[in-house]
């Protein structure tokens, strides 16, 4: 697979509110597996599609636990809340402390469309925050209580 350029804070397309996905054919296949090759070549642990130009609601996770790709990722419950350290692919040497929620459920689809739902503890339920977000536009930048060196 081809690795894909990753936007850099500052690229007005991570700002943007990306679209539903509505077609689940070969050219969504083939950005899912792109965006996982960019992501693991770049040792992240979560990647979503405006990162890499993209104005769709697809997303790439991988926490060591196996991939997980999300098509129109609804968040649709929350529990607890923890804090931690956070960076991301966008904001290369940025490190800030973000709370987030220490429980979450996701729906979604997989890459054929079929829907599925994913619940996230601890590292993987700040993943799927972190991506989800991306999604609406908005940067973890935001969120950070505290910047760490």
């Amino acid at each position: 697979m081809a690795l894909r350029e990753i936007r850099k804070k500052g690229d007005e397309i991570l700002e943007k509110v990306c679209k539903e996905v509505k077609v689940f054919d070969e050219r969504l296949w083939i950005l899912l597996d792109d965006m996982y090759d960019t992501m693991t070549d770049s040792d992240g642990v979560g990647l979503a599609a405006p990162q890499v130009g993209i104005l769709k609601r697809v997303a790439v996770i991988d926490i060591g636990e196996g991939k997980i790709e999300l098509i129109n990722p609804v968040i649709v419950s929350e529990e607890g809340t923890q804090n931690g350290s956070e960076g991301c692919l966008s904001v290369p040497g940025v490190y800030g402390e973000v709370e987030r929620p220490q429980k979450v459920t996701v729906e979604a689809q997989d890459r054929n469309g079929n829907k599925f739902t994913v619940t996230g503890e601890d590292l993987l339920a700040r993943a799927l925050c972190h991506e989800i977000e991306h999604m609406d536009g908005k940067l973890f930048l935001e969120r950070v209580t505290e910047f760490l060196e």
